[in-house]
Formats: structure tokens, sequence, C-alpha cells
């Protein structure tokens, strides 16, 4: 790996900053006292700094030189409703909230891309730095799509980095197409009628119902569903009832969907609803059905991408460079901002060899691994004056 010696400098205070919002995590459209460290910072290092986009996201605007060129940067703030479990020095002050996805790091190496570039000036153009609010659900990216972005800025190209701790540190994921699935929810609320649960040839039994929805709900995946194709249904939460000896007039079940494909997204909705009708008619119970459409898939622009894996190899070794994993099936509000503009996401290992950074994400022992820091602020870095050389 070659890594820039300003920026290898610059890695510890990076990391004291990084630190510094893991031990104070705010939760989507929450994020007040991290958008003002953000924009603070920005303003130190010369960058024109906007506030209140997508209500607590902030956007610094770095120009040099007149080329017209502009390339976007991501990262995002928010944490989990999560209660940290790591006992470091570092570890989160707030009850109930802990940074378990990594977004404290994003927003300390894009902060220190930021600082690098303004001390180092080495590119012909405008960098934008998107610092985004709620991704953990909200859907923060797609407001700051929505407010216009894109347009106000003058992104032509956006790039984004995700920490993966099933990636070794040194390692990099740049793949072109589908990436990440789209992720949407379900909610049956079944009606049937109660009683007493000697006689239940008097009622219409819902948790009966329910568990024939659930199990013929997963014949869609395994009878209706390409098997070269992917998708995800899986119904986690089942609540009925009061009492052991009572039958209950409704139940509730929710679940999750994960797809990769536009075609098989709607596909999967409709076997969803039909399925439903279906059974409620046989069992003469009322089956509403909440279908809600959550973020699509995260799709690589293949032009960007190599434009990517060409700048990893500035700082990567080639075995590092992953160009063929497969999807994943998670999902990610960063799938709103490659619909409005070219670009690609990437994934940055942190797993040390003797296991530092390697607890999953949404883990309550997950730490970012600091010593990744220089590796994304590097690659940030050598996209940048690649795209926009002087």
């Amino acid at each position: 790996m070659a890594l820039n010696n300003r920026i290898a400098d610059l890695a510890p205070e990076i990391a004291e900053w990084r630190r510094d919002i893991h031990a104070n995590p705010e939760l989507g459209f929450e994020e007040t006292r991290t958008a003002a460290l953000v924009a603070e910072k920005l303003r130190s290092f010369g960058l024109e700094v906007h506030t209140g986009i997508a209500r607590t996201g902030v956007v610094g605007v770095l120009r040099n030189g007149n080329s017209g060129r502009c390339v976007g940067l991501r990262a995002d703030m928010d944490c989990l409703p999560m209660t940290e479990e790591t006992g470091l020095p570092h570890a989160s002050t707030v009850p109930g909230k802990m940074h378990a996805c990594g977004h404290d790091g994003h927003t300390a190496m894009l902060l220190g891309t930021a600082r690098y570039l303004a001390e180092s000036r080495n590119f012909d153009g405008t960098v934008v730095f998107l610092f985004q609010p709620a991704e953990e659900g909200p859907g923060g990216g797609k407001v700051m799509v929505d407010e216009g972005v894109m347009d106000r800025f003058g992104v032509q190209q956006v790039y984004g980095i995700h920490n993966a701790p099933q990636l070794a540190l040194g390692e990099i994921s740049i793949v072109a197409g589908p990436i990440l699935a789209a992720a949407d929810s379900v909610t049956f609320r079944i009606k049937g009628r109660g009683g007493h649960a000697a006689r239940p040839h008097t009622t219409i039994d819902p948790v009966v119902v329910g568990s024939q929805l659930v199990v013929a709900i997963q014949s869609i995946v395994s009878r209706r569903t390409d098997p070269l194709d992917s998708a995800v249904v899986s119904l986690c939460m089942f609540h009925a009832g009061t009492a052991s000896n009572v039958i209950p007039e409704t139940a509730e079940i929710r679940g999750t969907i994960r797809t990769l494909k536009n075609e098989t997204r709607d596909a999967t909705e409709a076997h969803i609803r039909r399925i439903a009708a279906a059974i409620g008619e046989a069992n003469e119970a009322e089956i509403e059905v909440e279908y809600k459409r959550g973020y699509p898939v995260t799709v690589n622009h293949a032009a960007e991408t190599e434009r990517a894996a060409k700048a990893a190899a500035r700082v990567f070794t080639p075995e590092g460079i992953l160009r063929n994993r497969p999807p994943i099936m998670g999902a990610e509000d960063f799938s709103y901002m490659l619909e409005a503009r070219p670009g690609a996401f990437v994934q940055l290992g942190q797993r040390a060899p003797d296991g530092k950074g390697g607890v999953p994400v949404h883990h309550p022992k997950y730490d970012f691994n600091d010593d990744a820091i220089p590796l994304g602020v590097s690659f940030f870095t050598a996209l940048v004056e690649q795209e926009m050389p002087r």
C-alpha cells in the first residue's frame, strides 16, 4: 500500500475526531452536535459551508482552478438505537444510542479528506462534501436528493465508502452493478373472531390464519423466485393474544423483503398480496397488507466503478482490490444518490490480523478501526486528483 505522508501524519488527529463523534452518538435527523462539529471543522479548513441540508445535513464546497468539473463525496453521520458494550474509553456516553455501523468513521474520513485537499489543492475543479443525516432508516440520502442537492452544487459524479469488518485491513471491494439490495417492509393485520379457547369452532383464529400465512409466504423465495436470482423474505414479528385460554380477535405480523432486481421486487410484492388475499378468503378472516417500499437497490455505475478501481490502485495492492464480490442483501440509502448521479459505493476492509475491527456492524461490541482512516482518506484523495487533475 502507498500512503501519502501528510495523510499518515493527519491520521491520529482524524481518529480523535472520530472518537469524539463515537462518544456522542445521535440518531437520524437529530445530528445537531455532529453537524455543528462537521461545519466548524470545514470552516476552519477554509471551505464554503452549508448547513440545514435535509434538516441536519451539512455540505462543504472546496473549489480550486476553473475546470468546471465537480465530484461529490458522501459520508453518513447518524447512529443506531443500541446500547454499547465495548467498554472502550471513547464508548457512547448516551444510553441507548451507539455508533454501531461506523458512521463516525465515515464522517471522520471525509473530514480528513477535506482537510488534506484544502491544504494540497492538487486538483482542478470542485469537490462537494456531502455529510448526510439519517441513513439508518429515515432516508436522509433521499431527502438530500429530493431537495436538489446534486443540481444546487453541480455534482457530476458521486462516491461513498462503507467500512467492512468482513474484509481485511488493506482490502477494498469495488464492484459494478447491484451491490446492495432493495429493502421493503410488510405488515399484515389479521382480523378474525375471538372467543374461548375451548370452543375454537365458534371463532376465526387469527393465530392459525397467521401461521398459514407465514408458511405460505416462504414459498415465494423457494418456489416463485428464479434460483439464479436473489430474494429474502423474513417475517420477524408475530404478535397476538393476551392469555393462554383466549383466542384473540386480531394478530399482527411484520417482516422485511430484500431483492436485487426491480422486476423481482414487483413480483414479490404481488405474490405477497395474492397469498394474503387467498388465505384470508379461505379462513373467512380479514387480512390487511401494508407494504412499504424502502431503499432501492444500490447499483454502481460501470464507468465510475472502473474510475474508482483505478484510483484505488494508487493506494492498495493489486490483490487488495476486490472486483468480484457478490452482492450483500443489506441496504443503503446512498442508492438514491446513485440514481441521481453516476458513481460508485465501495467497501473498505477494517479487520486486522489480531481481530481488531472484525466485530460485525450493528453489534453492541462493534467499533470502527481507526487504522482504516488513512486508507479511506487516501482513496478519496486519489479519486479527486485523478478525476480533476491540475
